[in-house]
């Protein structure tokens, strides 16, 4: 058998899920799990279905099955075939906790993704990479340079086939060129709570404003700075006793997590876009 899973989204009406399952069932596919949102407000019906079809089937079949239904229900589709591993590239500046992690929670399995590239404007990175055995690309930015280097990360990701561009503590402002032309494939993972606290020092910001929680936002970058729809957030209970250091320990581990978390929601296609919202199908 062959694993799929699909997403759709287009204006609610009746009749949507039955015509999407009978058209699956007449290929023989097996639903395996099944989710759905109804956005009230702007009368959208967002889909989720993970299925297994027999092994001589492709997706391009399966398109062509599915294709009446998209017609008349005006459907915007994505059909992912979970025989291929999502390739990442990642990058990072000088704090480097949120990539081992990231490398972690693939080495152990509890994400199926390859790593195909890191990209810094820094040398620290290298000898992971090299541990690793990822290409390492050290890409230094600055204003003369910046499209420059933007145009070499864009023939990268077609290169390598990269389905995804992680941000994991890549303390370069995207251009809003590059922002739109990869809108939906590049997660940012922001040390704070958003949208509290955006930009540069937010933990400096929170401790000056004497917050009892702090967080981490994993959102998809926008040419709007931090203002992305938000994918993954976490939050943990501090207090006044607490240095702007000790807010910088604590909030590392949580920005770990939730950038993990997000990567693990948008190539699971968990992760649908709603406007400037998201539709997020958490498993179980």
């Amino acid at each position: 058998m062959k694993y799929f899973d699909i997403t759709l989204s287009c204006e609610d009406r009746p009749g949507i899920v039955a015509a999407v399952t009978a058209r699956l069932a007449g290929l023989g596919a097996n639903i395996a799990e099944s989710n759905q949102f109804w956005d009230r407000q702007t009368n959208r019906f967002f889909m989720r279905i993970s299925f297994t079809a027999p092994a001589e089937a492709a997706a391009s079949g399966i398109e062509e099955e599915l294709a009446p239904v998209v017609s008349e229900f005006n459907m915007e589709t994505a059909l992912i075939d979970r025989s291929r591993k999502p390739k990442i590239v990642a990058m990072v500046s000088r704090f480097d906790h949120a990539l081992l992690h990231l490398l972690y929670q693939i080495r152990v399995g509890w994400l199926d993704a390859e790593v195909v590239a890191i990209v810094s404007n820094h040398e620290d990175s290298r000898r992971t990479a090299e541990i690793e055995g990822i290409p390492y690309h050290y890409w230094p930015v600055t204003k003369a340079n910046k499209a420059e280097q933007e145009a070499k990360l864009l023939d990268l990701v077609e290169e390598t086939g990269a389905d995804l561009v992680v941000l994991a503590r890549y303390m370069q402002v995207l251009s809003d060129n590059l922002s739109n032309r990869l809108f939906g494939r590049v997660i940012n993972i922001h040390h704070s709570f958003l949208p509290s606290f955006k930009g540069a020092r937010p933990y400096q910001q929170a401790f000056e404003r004497g917050v009892k929680v702090i967080g981490a936002t994993a959102h998809y970058v926008t040419a709007d700075l931090d203002e992305g729809p938000i994918i993954e957030q976490e939050t943990e209970r501090v207090t006044h006793a607490m240095s702007v250091e000790d807010l910088v320990h604590t909030g590392r581990d949580i920005e770990s997590r939730v950038l993990a978390r997000a990567v693990k929601l948008h190539l699971e296609s968990r992760v649908m876009l709603n406007g400037r919202k998201t539709v997020v199908f958490a498993k179980g």
